[in-house]
């Protein structure tokens, strides 16, 4: 087939726009001669749940599915009634960007509550748990966190521990939203499991495709008596992938060396790169009147910029606005991010800002 794209274009928009990396493909490949029984009953799946057990503790267990929003949907039905509804932020991934699948599809209510930097605490969750008992009330049964979540900020293990001992204290459990999970950890510079399941998550949704996969991510259960019928519900929500060892030898790419840690470094120093390109440049007077709006913890750059620059820049960039009615912008950076794209995209900043 003839490549229709230009590999040289690049771009901050979203850790999605990047292609598969090479050991992920080459574990695609490797999986992909003879035949492997369908429906997760293969090798790569079975390898998955031995790197799950490895990385998160005994006993845990690994549904792979195709994407996020699947992921998510799939794993908080699993946690919760038909009446259970679930508290998160304002900001999270399943209250603002997915299409309402968690109302539509996994007829779950969400109880969402406004913040600053993404992250909820044991006070922000009082906003929404209560009315245990009133049959008017969806029971808040679940909390949701994301980890990194969706403003790039991290939980720092302690601050989940709070929650996860809030929660719990409650009757309720805790969810993670773990999309940029392995950027959560190598930023935190800690094991998976210290902010997960050694920190009282239930369930995870772990992330891979924006860490190097093609596709794949999978619901994680920490906690068994949390989730009951995924078996069930991931056929029920078309997560059931029939050829599963092509989704398994992904994660397990990923997870079994350190190929998960190395990309999310990567990702992340390249943020911290761009970050400290501008901060160099507003400090020298080569750029102006950027300002940013969230610490960069994790691949993620939050800032705001003059009028019309982001237009401007967006002509060699793409990137996304965030806050279009206070010109604040989002700036990604993936595994496949080099030094040379960073400072190509600083010095555009510079001269962009420079013009106004």
């Amino acid at each position: 087939m003839t490549t229709l794209h230009d590999p040289s274009v690049r771009g901050f928009a979203s850790d999605n726009y990047s292609g598969i990396h090479p050991e992920v493909l080459a574990a695609i490949t490797a999986a992909n001669d003879g035949h492997q029984v369908a429906y997760g009953e293969d090798v790569y799946t079975e390898r998955l749940q031995d790197l799950v057990a490895r990385h998160f503790g005994e006993g845990t267990e690994a549904f792979p599915v195709f994407n996020g929003t699947g992921a998510n949907v799939v794993g908080l039905q699993s946690m919760l009634p038909r009446w259970g509804a679930v508290i998160s932020a304002s900001t999270a991934h399943i209250n603002v960007d997915e299409g309402g699948a968690p109302e539509r599809v996994g007829g779950i209510k969400i109880l969402n509550v406004p913040t600053d930097d993404g992250k909820l605490t044991p006070d922000l969750i009082d906003r929404e748990a209560w009315g245990w008992g009133d049959e008017h009330r969806a029971q808040p049964l679940v909390v949701s966190i994301t980890q990194s979540t969706e403003l790039g900020t991290l939980y720092t293990v302690d601050e989940v521990r709070t929650i996860a001992d809030h929660a719990h204290a409650h009757g309720m459990h805790l969810h993670m939203d773990g999309a940029r999970i392995s950027n959560a950890a190598a930023s935190l510079d800690v094991p998976l499991r210290a902010f997960t399941r050694d920190a009282g998550v239930d369930v995870l949704s772990f992330g891979g495709t924006k860490n190097g996969a093609m596709l794949g991510e999978a619901v994680v259960v920490l906690t068994p008596e949390a989730a009951t019928g995924l078996k069930y519900l991931r056929k029920l929500d078309m997560q059931l992938s029939s050829k599963m060892r092509f989704v398994s030898a992904q994660l397990v790419a990923l997870l079994e060396g350190d190929l998960w840690l190395r990309n999310a470094r990567h990702s992340n120093a390249m943020a911290q790169r761009l970050r400290a390109g501008v901060e160099a440049g507003l400090a020298d007077g080569s750029i102006h009147g950027v300002s940013f709006t969230q610490p960069t913890q994790a691949n993620g750059v939050f800032a705001t910029l003059p009028e019309g620059v982001a237009d401007r820049l967006r002509e060699s960039f793409r990137f996304y606005d965030w806050d279009a009615a206070r010109s604040e912008v989002r700036w990604m950076c993936s595994f496949d991010t080099s030094e040379t794209d960073i400072d190509a995209f600083i010095a555009a900043i510079a001269r962009e800002t420079s013009a106004v």
